[in-house]
């Protein structure tokens, strides 16, 4: 009987357009994920295109699990608005980000214009969310996580179910890193909302 493991997910295609071709413009490059709309796309602040793979069968399991429980809290308490990993958002530093989940105030989400809500979100959320798959690099995603912090978001987790560790980032302050935990807590920023980090595990 084989042993074989199968990957089923692949690392990102970073494309590099410097020096030999200008950094596109904000509106080019959303109407280049729009020509794309058959891939999951980011951007990094110096103008690297980042083509993320699709997610295997446990991830987004676990994506789902993790965005129905956030959804839930919202619509109890209607503090903000969530957004899902299609999502990407124009970070002050210039890098078009897409999290796996997030979080936007009401305040800050009516204080955009309806073009910017249609399109890329000129803002980092206050809330974020990255769930490690089995080939991430944790490295690369421990980076991400401070890009957001630096960016202004209040409070991040990067889930990691390959090792059953929450990273918890805040401003002004080290990340804390969780062991197993079966709950976590959004507060102060999302009051009331626990998530059961056990069913994300599974």
């Amino acid at each position: 009987m084989s042993t074989a493991t199968f990957i089923t997910e692949v690392e990102p295609l970073v494309l590099h357009f410097q020096p030999i071709l200008k950094k596109l413009s904000d509106e080019e490059f959303y109407e280049f994920c729009r020509a794309n709309d058959q891939w999951r796309i980011e951007r990094t602040a110096e103008g690297d295109i980042i083509i993320m793979p699709p997610t295997g069968g446990k991830t987004g399991i676990r994506n789902s699990e993790l965005n129905a429980q956030l959804v839930v809290w919202n619509r109890a308490h209607s503090r903000g608005r969530v957004f899902d990993s299609s999502t990407i958002f124009v970070l002050p530093s210039g890098a078009h980000r897409s999290p796996d989940a997030a979080w936007v105030s009401n305040e800050r989400w009516q204080a955009l214009t309806e073009e910017q809500q249609e399109k890329f979100p000129p803002l980092c959320p206050d809330f974020v969310v990255e769930l490690r798959s089995r080939t991430d690099s944790l490295k690369t995603l421990q980076a991400k996580m401070q890009e957001y912090i630096d960016n202004g978001a209040q409070l991040g987790w990067l889930i990691d179910p390959l090792e059953r560790k929450v990273h918890v980032y805040r401003p002004n302050a080290a990340a804390e890193i969780l062991d197993d935990p079966q709950t976590i807590s959004g507060e102060p920023l999302l009051q009331g909302f626990v998530l059961d980090v056990a069913s994300v595990w599974n």
